[in-house]
């Protein structure tokens, strides 16, 4: 499985922006600063989440960022399909014709993986993905 720092950066932000981002809009300059993370990458970034309708977008003083729904409601998968171009553990772009017209040797052992990764990552919201994160300090 390849996933890429655009997929990873994507996750990291729209942690920060569930985290801090609940009253007001968060500006890219805050989440760049704390994440790490240049802020010419996260205007890129953010406008795939946006044209995928993660994120709302609101302009002028204070302006910035909100997550369009509820963090409970954003699952990790929304957030890496909107930003990568395709999460695909074959190397064949899921083609069945990848070997001479027939699938490899391995095509569906490779497929299955897709199947289960994507399956774990909607199953998860960025919800889960705080909680968890805190369960750690309070423990």
């Amino acid at each position: 499985m390849k996933l890429t720092t655009k997929g990873r950066f994507a996750v990291t932000a729209m942690l920060d922006l569930a985290l801090h981002g609940c009253e007001n809009p968060v500006s890219l300059n805050a989440i760049s600063g704390r994440q790490n993370i240049s802020l010419s990458y996260l205007e890129q970034l953010f406008g795939k989440l946006r044209r995928a309708g993660l994120v709302e977008s609101v302009r002028g003083p204070g302006g910035g960022y909100l997550l369009s729904r509820q963090p409970g409601s954003i699952n990790i998968a929304e957030i890496i399909y909107a930003a990568e171009d395709k999460l695909d553990a074959t190397r064949c772009g899921g083609q069945t014709n990848c070997h001479k017209g027939a699938l490899c040797l391995t095509h569906d052992l490779w497929e299955n993986l897709n199947q289960t990764i994507q399956g774990y990552l909607n199953s998860i919201s960025l919800q889960d993905v705080l909680d968890k994160r805190y369960s750690h300090y309070l423990s």
